[in-house]
């Protein structure tokens, strides 16, 4: 038995509860729960807007120390430290191989939730969400949802590394691939934001302007490389953006909004790259004036900023270590599992750039 923040409502808090879990399979990984970060896709997830089997564990934002490996795995050991892959894959299938790992459908390694059976309470199944489960002592997961990283590096800071900052910083290096000495805008400063800010600012931008309209969150972005800052509460930020330097070369939406969306494109100079990072509800449609194409501008989507799990994971462990990354700032909360519901209560007020859950 463990314990597990478990969603049994839609619109309802987390409760804590024993759940059991099966035995590692063949190609399957457990893994004690070191930390694991709180993410605007759980709370998304916990208020409807998409929708799964319940009862349910979310949380994929995760690090751990592995505790046993099936049969068939031969690249993990017991006290292996590790970070969770909120995009399990295959490694082999046809996006896999194009380079496109965070895209990998592949029916071995991940499943929709309410097929797997990992997870119980009882004759009651429990269902694993994102293939992972993170809020709870233990996870049991494919081989390939983990990325071992070196002994050295603090894991309650390593859980971040799954998402926030993979996606962050991903969208900058592998995605829109931030020229040195460009000019950067970044729409929504929470921890994506952060992170999108933080690798811009490694990849050599010469002007990065951060818009949020929390001013409290815009003061923490000049912490992680802003050079501007615009609050979107009491000036128009495509104005604003303009008339400092005229329309920007690359623009990130970090929020998943129709009008931050359609901003981002509009701030951009001619031949600019806007990339969309934000999580946006399933009905949503963006609207672009067709006469902007002519300057070639551009936008696209990015998901887990286009990362390559296995080699990107470890190389923000490196730029983390050598005090390039800033993890330690993005953290402004370390909580346990019984106060789960308090950060995302923390979350929704903007009050928090991530709130991060630390098991004994």
């Amino acid at each position: 038995m463990v314990k597990a923040a478990i969603l049994r409502g839609y619109g309802e808090p987390l409760t804590i509860e024993d759940v059991e879990l099966t035995a590692p399979g063949p190609d399957e990984v457990l893994v004690k729960t070191a930390a694991v970060g709180l993410c605007h896709s759980d709370l998304h997830a916990m208020q409807g807007l998409y929708q799964f089997p319940l009862p349910a564990v979310m949380g994929h934002e995760v690090s751990g120390v592995v505790l046993s490996v099936g049969e068939h795995v031969h690249d993990l050991a017991e006290g292996d430290h590790v970070v969770g892959c909120l995009s399990v894959h295959c490694g082999h299938c046809r996006q896999c191989e194009a380079g496109h790992q965070v895209l990998c459908q592949s029916p071995q390694v991940k499943a929709p939730p309410g097929e797997l059976r990992r997870l119980a309470q009882g004759d009651t199944q429990v269902n694993q969400i994102f293939n992972l489960s993170g809020f709870a002592e233990r996870l049991l997961v494919h081989r390939r949802a983990l990325v071992k990283i070196r002994q050295d590096m603090p894991l309650d800071r390593a859980a971040l590394l799954g998402c926030a900052v993979l996606t962050g910083t991903g969208a900058v290096f592998r995605s829109a691939r931030v020229a040195p000495g460009s000019t950067v805008a970044v729409i929504g400063c929470g921890g994506v934001g952060l992170s999108t800010i933080n690798g811009a600012a490694i990849a050599g931008a010469a002007r990065i302007i951060a818009i949020d309209t929390l001013p409290a969150k815009l003061e923490m972005a000049r912490t992680f490389g802003a050079t501007d800052v615009i609050d979107g509460s009491v000036m128009d930020p495509v104005a604003a953006v303009m008339e400092l330097v005229g329309g920007v070369d690359y623009s990130f939406e970090c929020i998943g909004l129709k009008a931050t969306a359609e901003q981002s494109y509009a701030m951009l100079a001619p031949a600019g790259l806007a990339t969309v990072i934000g999580l946006f509800a399933p009905d949503v449609k963006i609207e672009l004036p067709g006469i902007q194409f002519l300057q070639e501008k551009k936008i696209q989507g990015s998901f887990l900023g286009s990362s390559l799990l296995n080699i990107d994971i470890g190389r923000l462990v490196e730029l983390y270590l050598k005090g390039d990354l800033k993890l330690d700032e993005l953290i402004s909360k370390r909580i346990a599992l019984q106060d789960i519901n308090e950060g995302f209560k923390d979350m929704q007020q903007g009050t928090v750039a991530r709130s991060v859950v630390v098991f004994p």
